[in-house]
C-alpha cells in the first residue's frame, strides 16, 4: 500500500473517532451544558462577594453555579489590602491575576513574609484541602474557576465572616 493510503485511513479513522471522543467528554462534564459562551468585560454584572469572604469584594460569574456540581468561573475584584485569613476548599481551587497583583501564601498562619506575589497573568493552583492565606496591596482583579460544589472553611472559626455578629 501507499504512503498516501495508509495517510487517507489515518485521517478517515481519526475523522470518525473525534464525535466519539467529544460525547464521551460531553458525559464526564455530568449536567454541565456544553453551550457557547462568550464576555465582554464592559457587559459582566458585578455584585458584592458571598459572605463567606470579607466584605468589600465584588464577583462576575462567567459560568456555572459554585455551589452545584460542574464548572464554574467567577472574577473577582478585591480592593487594596483585602485580606483572606488562612482557609481550604472541598474543590481545587484556579487563580488567574487579571489586573493588580494577588499575594498567596501556604499554613495555618496568616503570615504576609511568607506569600507569594502573582502578577498580572500569575496562576496558581491550590489542591482540595490545602490550607492557605491571600491579600492585596492594591486594586485586584483575579479570575477563579474550578469544580464544584466549592465552598471556603477558615482554619480559625474566629476569622469567618458569616461568624460575625452585628452588635
Amino acid at each position: 500500500m501507499s504512503l498516501f493510503l495508509y495517510l487517507r485511513f489515518f485521517l478517515m479513522g481519526l475523522f470518525l473517532t473525534i464525535p466519539v471522543i467529544l460525547q464521551a467528554q460531553e458525559k464526564e462534564m455530568g449536567e454541565h451544558k456544553t453551550t457557547h459562551i462568550m464576555h465582554v468585560p464592559t457587559d459582566l454584572k458585578w455584585v458584592d462577594g458571598p459572605a463567606s469572604l470579607p466584605k468589600g469584594i465584588k464577583v462576575a460569574v462567567l459560568e456555572g453555579d459554585m455551589s452545584k456540581p460542574g464548572p464554574f468561573t467567577v472574577r473577582v475584584k478585591a480592593p487594596a489590602n483585602y485580606k483572606i485569613s488562612p482557609h481550604f476548599h472541598p474543590a481545587v481551587e484556579h487563580i488567574t491575576v487579571i489586573s493588580g497583583s494577588f499575594y498567596m501564601g501556604l499554613g495555618d498562619v496568616f503570615e504576609e513574609s511568607k506569600a507569594t506575589k502573582l502578577p498580572v497573568g500569575g496562576f496558581a493552583v491550590m489542591e482540595i484541602g490545602t490550607r492557605h492565606f491571600a491579600f492585596t496591596k492594591e486594586e485586584t482583579e483575579i479570575q477563579l474557576h474550578g469544580i464544584g460544589p466549592w465552598g471556603i472553611t477558615y482554619v480559625n472559626a474566629a476569622d469567618d465572616p458569616r461568624n460575625v455578629t452585628n452588635k
